[in-house]
C-alpha cells in the first residue's frame, strides 16, 4: 500500500510538472524551434555530455583511493550504469546500484563505496553553489531588475543550501575523524537493538565511516573539489550549447544560474527527471533571459534527451554486460541484496 501511495504521489508530482512546463505552449510552434535548431551545436553538447561521465569516473577513482585501488575503467562503466539506472528506475536506484556493483568487481566493502557516492552529492552541491555565487557577482545588474522577485528568491535558495552542503560536509568530517563519538552512536543502538541486530549496524556505521576517509585528509579533499570543476564546467558549457543551437541569448556564464536551477529541478523526485528538469530550464530562461516560451519549451526537452538518452541506452548495454537485466538490477535494489557490504 505505501508503495502504491508513493507511486500515486510521484505520478501527481510529474504531471502537476508538466502541466506548468506546458501551459502556453504551442506544440507546433515548439516544434519549428526544434527543427531550427543548430545540429552542429547539439552535437558538440552530446560530445561533451558523454565527457561529464569520463570526470565523474576520474573523481569518484580518486574518492575512493583510500579505500581501494579501483580500475579507471569500472569506474565509468558502472557510473554510467548508476546514472541509467537513476533515470529508469525509482528512487534513484542507481546510486545504490553502482557502488554496490563496483565492489563487487574490484573487491571492497559496498558500504564504504556508497559512503563516497554521498560525498560525490555534497560536493556537487559546493561546485555548483561556487559556480552560481561566480554568476551572482558577475551577473549584469538588469538581471535582478528583470524579476526582483525571483531573483531575490534565487539568491535566498542559493545562501539556504550553500548552508546545508556545509553542515553536511561538517557531519561527515566528524563522522570519519572523530570515531570515538562513532563508538558512542554504537553504544546507543546497542542499548536499543537487539544484540545481533546492533552489531551488524555498529559493523556498517563502520564501515561508511571509513568510506569517508578522504574527509580526514584536506589535502584530498581540496583536490576532490578542484576535480569537480572540470565536471560542472563541462555540463554548463552543454548547457549553454543547447541554448544557443536554439537561438536563446543565454551569456556563458549564464549556464551556472541554469544549471542551478536545473540541480533543483533534477532533485525533485520524478522519472527520468520528468517535469522537473523542463520546468526549471522554462524558468530560466524565459525569467531572465527573455527567451520565447515555445523556443525555451522546445530547448529544454532536446537538452534533456541530450543529458538523459544516451547514458541510459549506454547505461543498458554495460548492464547486460554485466549479466543483469534492468528489472533484475531494480530488485535488487528493492530487497537490500544491492546494499550489502562486501
Amino acid at each position: 500500500m505505501r508503495a502504491s501511495i508513493r507511486t500515486v504521489v510521484i505520478l501527481a508530482l510529474s504531471l502537476g510538472l508538466l502541466w506548468l512546463f506546458l501551459r502556453h505552449t504551442d506544440l507546433r510552434q515548439v516544434w519549428t524551434e526544434v527543427t531550427r535548431a543548430r545540429l552542429d551545436l547539439l552535437l558538440v553538447a552530446l560530445g561533451i555530455t558523454a565527457l561529464t561521465y569520463l570526470f565523474r569516473a576520474l573523481r569518484w577513482q580518486y574518492l575512493l583511493a583510500p579505500i581501494g585501488h579501483v580500475q579507471l575503467a569500472n569506474a565509468f562503466r558502472t557510473t554510467v550504469i548508476g546514472f541509467a539506472a537513476s533515470a529508469l528506475l525509482p528512487a534513484r536506484a542507481g546510486e545504490v546500484l553502482r557502488p554496490w556493483l563496483l565492489a563487487r568487481k574490484e573487491g571492497l566493502s559496498a558500504t564504504s563505496a556508497f559512503a563516497t557516492i554521498i560525498l560525490e552529492r555534497v560536493l556537487d552541491t559546493v561546485t555548483v553553489l561556487l559556480l552560481f555565487g561566480i554568476f551572482l557577482l558577475f551577473a549584469s545588474p538588469a538581471l535582478a531588475q528583470g524579476d526582483p522577485v525571483a531573483f531575490g528568491r534565487l539568491k535566498l535558495g542559493g545562501l539556504l543550501a550553500a548552508l546545508a552542503s556545509l553542515l553536511a560536509l561538517g557531519v561527515m568530517f566528524v563522522m570519519a575523524g572523530h570515531p570515538a563519538w562513532l563508538n558512542q552512536i554504537a553504544a546507543g543502538v546497542g542499548r536499543v537493538l537487539p544484540q545481533r541486530i546492533a552489531g551488524t549496524v555498529t559493523s556498517l556505521l563502520r564501515t561508511f565511516a571509513e568510506g569517508l576517509a578522504i574527509v580526514r585528509q584536506p589535502v584530498r579533499l581540496a583536490v576532490s573539489i578542484l576535480l569537480s570543476f572540470p565536471l560542472w564546467l563541462s555540463i554548463a558549457t552543454a548547457i549553454w550549447c543547447v541554448s544557443s543551437a536554439f537561438h536563446i541569448a543565454l551569456p556563458f556564464m549564464g549556464s551556472f544560474l541554469i544549471m542551478a536551477l536545473l540541480v533543483i529541478g533534477v532533485a525533485v523526485p520524478t522519472p527520468g527527471a520528468v517535469g522537473g528538469f523542463h520546468y526549471f530550464y522554462r524558468l530560466g530562461v524565459t525569467a531572465f533571459y527573455g527567451a520565447p516560451n515555445d523556443r525555451a519549451v522546445g530547448a529544454a526537452i532536446v537538452l534533456h534527451a541530450v543529458s538523459f538518452v544516451p547514458v541510459a541506452l549506454a547505461g543498458l548495454v554495460f548492464l547486460a554486460q554485466e549479466g543483469l537485466s534492468l528489472t533484475r538490477a531494480g530488485s535488487l535494489v528493492r530487497s537490500g541484496e544491492a546494499g550489502t557490504a562486501a
